[in-house]
């Protein structure tokens, strides 16, 4: 009789370290006794630097929109869909060059969109135009690409027309992480200059708005790994654990009175 009291105390521990708490699955939690109250401090991103194979969109505005028109993307490009920015837009070379027309090949490897900007409006003033024409250059990034994969309803690679993304915004793109995705360790893979930065994100607690990952970069990778139980096969939920290890109870039981007869 002990044993099989034994037995059934260890279904029932087994039973509740299997199923996935709730601690697991709620996004920014306040940990440590951390005041619900409190504020959290924004870190600023650092600017993203442009890459090789990066598409920029180039918009230049005059008094006179025929003199400028040659040297813009395409009219309209605000409504366009991120292939037809592909197509029109300016890629970087294996070189970190683009080619404008009529401005021809500019360096822009490592540069921010601000520092081009900078640079295309000093060259046509130098070479063009004069200030009474009144030039209004933007440089933007033909949309901000990132990929995720792993536990997560859509995987895939994704693009937002916007010039600032967090990873909630990347995860609630992407369908949200699964029941069995693992939510404090989302790695974030980052190409940088030196190589390949590796880190991993604890969404369950408030406290990742701190972190410098927190604000995404564009081509950055995100990986959402799976978590223990998955493995297991236990069950997600409590009322999973249990049929499974009734399931197993009973052929348990099974197996023992006909090995006993």
């Amino acid at each position: 009789m002990n044993k099989y009291v034994f037995f059934l105390f260890l279904c029932i521990a087994q039973l509740f370290t299997s199923c996935i708490s709730t601690r697991d699955l709620v996004y920014l939690q306040q940990k440590g006794g951390v005041d619900t109250g409190s504020n959290i401090s924004a870190v600023p991103s650092k600017p993203y630097r442009v890459q090789i194979n990066d598409v920029l969109s180039l918009s230049i505005k005059a008094i006179d929109p025929k003199l400028v028109s040659i040297f813009s993307t395409v009219e309209g490009e605000a409504g366009k869909s991120a292939s037809a920015l592909y197509f029109d837009g300016f890629t970087v070379d294996d070189h970190g060059n683009i080619r404008i027309p009529v401005l021809g090949e500019m360096n822009v490897l490592g540069y921010t969109v601000d520092e081009i900007r900078l640079k295309i409006e000093k060259q046509l003033l130098a070479e063009y135009f004069t200030k009474e024409a009144n030039l209004f250059v933007t440089v933007k990034l033909a949309g901000f690409k990132y990929t995720i994969t792993g536990e997560i309803g859509s995987t895939g690679s994704k693009t937002l027309f916007q010039d600032r993304v967090t990873i909630m915004e990347a995860i609630a793109n992407s369908g949200d992480i699964t029941l069995t995705g693992n939510r404090k360790a989302v790695t974030v893979m980052r190409q940088s200059p030196t190589g390949v930065e590796m880190h991993d994100l604890d969404l369950t607690d408030i406290n990742v708005m701190k972190s410098p990952y927190y604000y995404l970069q564009p081509n950055d990778f995100i990986f959402i790994k799976p978590l223990k139980q998955k493995t297991w096969g236990t069950g997600k939920t409590g009322l999973e654990s249990i049929s499974t290890f009734v399931s197993l109870f009973s052929l348990a039981t099974t197996m023992f009175f006909l090995l006993t007869n």
